[in-house]
């Protein structure tokens, strides 16, 4: 059984920090191996004084959708404030700090470099550094593994709140990894603790720990479609629904225009290793083509372990702009960027797929991914 950094804080990690004021960034991913919340567990803790909330993208209970802005809030069950890093600000001011000595960390990441939690962590990290606060970072497992990595180094130009940092779109690290990497190599130079696992292997999936899946947001409900997020997220930053708003998030791709049969049979000619399509039609709820019959295809994993998902997710971009070159677009964000160009952290993944060439950014970001890897082994903390 893995045991979580938030269990052996709570056993005995907590003995460094009694006698100060606890802040906690969390949200609904914050539970022990027994479900329990940390929020409950920090609250009902005879050595821990909890005296402030801070809430992440989706909320602290996770009712809010994504790039839904979310208020500052009282919680009704402890009464503690609640202050949102997905709104006005997005790392915490001296005000919201002024009541704690100590932040703790506990959320649970999803392996990709787009999701904005490890973000938050930085922003976090920083505030820390500016105002003398401390920083404990409750490890919890990477769930697609901490061996694969797949992607380029996001660029300067195209940096944002889905790619802040030079990491690549699967990173292949913890949290806590992370969070050494983000002090040591791009200076969030705060005073920083973390409580790792035990019992985690990198070769582990969460599906591997024992633990219960909690969906880190409402459209990542089972642990295949964090596998394949680090490709089918690139249909974002396109006019095809990436599946929002359905069944299978990240795992039905498709569009009006879209004919499914012919789509995934072309993509399966491809013969991308770990994947299979199958032809779909559905309706989305929400988000892009709401209401309208979309034809398009369901990828399935046949192998996890020979799977490069960015490559799944690029060879069906590149695919289907080819099939419907005056259907398909890639779309810009409230601020006139090409939202594509900052999931992918770079601007040559467009021109490479409208070329038919984006083979080529696989291989470059190879070549990216072998300075990464010497970089992050400094960080691992679980060999």
């Amino acid at each position: 059984m893995v045991r979580l950094g938030l269990d052996i804080f709570l056993e005995k990690g907590y003995k460094r920090v009694e006698g100060q004021r606890i802040g906690l960034v969390t949200n609904m991913t914050g539970v022990n191996e027994k479900l329990q919340p940390s929020i409950d567990l920090f609250t009902e803790h005879p050595a821990i004084h909890l005296t402030a909330l801070y809430a992440p993208e989706h909320g602290i209970r996770g009712d809010a959708k994504e790039g839904q802005e979310v208020s500052s809030s009282i919680d009704a069950k402890t009464g503690l404030s609640v202050y949102s890093l997905y709104g006005e600000t997005r790392k915490p001011s001296q005000e919201m700090l002024a009541d704690v000595d100590v932040l703790v960390f506990d959320l649970q990441d999803i392996g990709s470099r787009y999701y904005t939690y490890i973000y938050t962590m930085a922003y976090v990290m920083e505030a820390c550094m500016e105002y003398g606060k401390k920083l404990i970072v409750l490890d919890r497992p990477n769930p697609v593994s901490g061996l694969n990595m797949e992607g380029n180094l996001v660029e300067p130009d195209v940096r944002s709140f889905v790619g802040l940092l030079p990491i690549p779109n699967r990173h292949g690290m913890t949290i806590g990894e992370l969070a050494w990497l983000f002090k040591k190599e791009f200076a969030y130079a705060c005073d920083l603790s973390i409580v790792p696992m035990e019992g985690w292997k990198r070769r582990m999936y969460f599906d591997d720990t024992n633990l219960f899946w909690i969906p880190p947001s409402p459209n990542v409900p089972v642990v295949d479609t964090a596998i394949l997020y680090p490709g089918t997220c690139l249909l974002e930053g396109t006019n095809v629904s990436e599946g929002r708003g359905t069944a299978k998030p990240f795992e039905w791709i498709g569009a009006p225009f879209i004919e499914g049969q012919k789509l995934a049979k072309v993509y399966n000619d491809k013969k991308i290793p770990g994947v299979l399509a199958r032809p779909v039609s559905f309706v989305p709820t929400y988000q892009k083509h709401e209401g309208e019959i979309c034809g398009g295809v369901q990828l399935h994993i046949e192998n996890r372990h020979t799977l490069h998902a960015l490559r799944a997710g690029v060879t069906l971009v590149e695919t289907i702009a080819a099939l419907y070159p005056n259907q398909f677009q890639f779309i810009e964000n409230e601020n006139g960027k090409c939202f594509f160009d900052l999931l992918a952290g770079t601007k040559r993944l467009r021109k490479y797929i409208l070329a038919g060439e984006a083979e080529k950014y696989i291989e470059e970001g190879q070549q990216e991914l072998g300075k990464f890897k010497k970089t992050r082994k400094k960080y691992l903390l679980y060999r």
